[in-house]
C-alpha cells in the first residue's frame, strides 16, 4: 500500500481525526505491520476502496475456522464469536467496514448474493444447509441471514456508543441469547 499502512489508511479513510496517538491505537488494533516510512497524510480519494477491501480480505482468511468439522449450532456461534472478537477487539476498524458511509460499499442483497462479504458468505453457508436438512424452516436464505446479523449488529452498534452498560462476557452472553432466540424462531 506504500508508505501509508493499512491501519493507518483506514483511519483517515473512516474521518475520525488522525493524531500520533490515535494512529497507533488502531495499528495496534488492526495487528497489521507498520511500514519504515509510515507518514499521517490524507490518502487519496481513489485510494480508498483499497483500504477496505484490503481490511475484508485480512479478515476473511480466518472468519470461520474458529469450529471446522463441528456441528451445525457450533459453528454458527462460531461465526458469532469471530465477530464479536473483530467488533470488540478492533472497534475503529469495525465502524470503518461495518458502518462508515463509503463509496462502493457493498449493498444487500445484490453483493451479498454473489459471497462478496466473506464473514456474512459464511453464515449464509449455514443457514442454506440448515434449511437443506430441515433444522431451520425453508425461507430466503439471504433475509434469514440478515436477520441473525442484523440482531447481532444493533447490539454491538449500542455497545460501542455506550448505550449497553455490561462487562464484555456479559456482553457476549446477550449477544448468544439474541442469536438463540432469533434461531429458536426459525427453528423447523
Amino acid at each position: 500500500m506504500g508508505s501509508v499502512t493499512l491501519c493507518v489508511h483506514a483511519y483517515l479513510c473512516s474521518g475520525i481525526p488522525c493524531t500520533p496517538s490515535s494512529v497507533y491505537a488502531v495499528h495496534h488494533e488492526a495487528d497489521i505491520g507498520t511500514h519504515r516510512r509510515c507518514r499521517a497524510r490524507h490518502p487519496r480519494p481513489r485510494r480508498r476502496p483499497r483500504c477496505d477491501h484490503e481490511a475484508v480480505r485480512r479478515l476473511g482468511e480466518t472468519w470461520g475456522r474458529r469450529a471446522e468439522g463441528a456441528d451445525w449450532e457450533s459453528r454458527v456461534f462460531a461465526l458469532l464469536a469471530d465477530f464479536l472478537d473483530f467488533a470488540l477487539g478492533s472497534p475503529h476498524l469495525y465502524t470503518f467496514l461495518m458502518t462508515e458511509p463509503r463509496e462502493r460499499t457493498r449493498r444487500f442483497p445484490g453483493d451479498f448474493a454473489g459471497g462478496a462479504s466473506p464473514a456474512f458468505t459464511h453464515l449464509v453457508v449455514l443457514v442454506e444447509e440448515g434449511m437443506r436438512s430441515g433444522r431451520l424452516r425453508g425461507d430466503d436464505p439471504l433475509e434469514v441471514t440478515l436477520a441473525l446479523t442484523a440482531a447481532v449488529q444493533g447490539l454491538v452498534q449500542l455497545h460501542l456508543g455506550g448505550r449497553i452498560g455490561l462487562a464484555e462476557e456479559e456482553f457476549r452472553e446477550l449477544c448468544r441469547r439474541t442469536v438463540r432466540r432469533v434461531l429458536d424462531g426459525l427453528l423447523a
